[in-house]
């Protein structure tokens, strides 16, 4: 049995960002992808990403494709779904946002401590006040009640999703800088940059 899967999931639309593939954009000469990927794959036992339509542009990550099993692309509820329901004989699923290449090494063992202490079913990353639903940790048992959620309520956030499943909130520090930050705009890449820049000054 695997114990934990990771999903990386990138098959939304990215409007703010202009359109296109958010996680392909290039921060520091690489794809935002590979950074949120390097970042994950350490924390799981196996790592996949959820995209959409023609993925053969995600080929040179290397990371086997998740696609969606909902029409319209409701959002990041429907990559979780598909996790959930492509993996229920895993122990835990693993998500991360495909557009926040900074997050932490030890994001998925604290939600899991989290969680296993509490008796919850699912925990996720808060920071700066700030909960971040699409960082989190579940068990394949949620996925009944995540698609009658989506399909029966049209429910599309994730933090609501969050609360009714019980998920334990764990707090990161949001010092130096916020760990979850994330990339919405194209003005956000040069902040990512200087981020980057300081990490890599600081061997992180």
């Amino acid at each position: 049995m695997v114990e934990i899967v990771g999903v990386v999931i990138a098959g939304g639309l990215s409007r703010r960002m202009g359109g296109g593939d958010k996680g392909l954009r290039l921060l520091d000469g690489r794809p935002l992808l590979a950074w949120v990927a390097d970042r994950a794959a350490p924390q799981v036992d196996r790592l996949f990403l959820n995209a959409n339509d023609d993925t053969e542009r995600f080929a040179a990550l290397g990371l086997p494709i998740l696609p969606d099993g909902l029409p319209g692309r409701p959002g990041p509820l429907a990559g979780l779904l598909a996790a959930l329901e492509g993996f229920p004989d895993a122990d835990w699923v693993a998500t991360f946002p495909s557009d926040a290449p900074f997050l932490p090494g030890d994001l998925v063992s604290r939600l899991k401590r989290a969680a296993l202490a509490e008796g919850r079913d699912a925990a996720c990353a808060a920071s700066g006040g700030r909960l971040h639903a699409v960082f989190g940790l579940w068990r394949p048992g949620l996925a009944g009640p995540l698609r009658r959620a989506v399909m029966e309520e049209g429910l599309r956030r994730a933090g609501e999703w969050a609360e009714r499943a019980g998920a334990v909130r764990v707090d990161f520090p949001d010092r130096p800088f916020d760990p979850f930050f994330n990339l919405n705009r194209p003005e956000d890449l040069a902040e990512a940059e200087r981020m980057a820049s300081v990490l890599a000054q600081a061997g992180q």
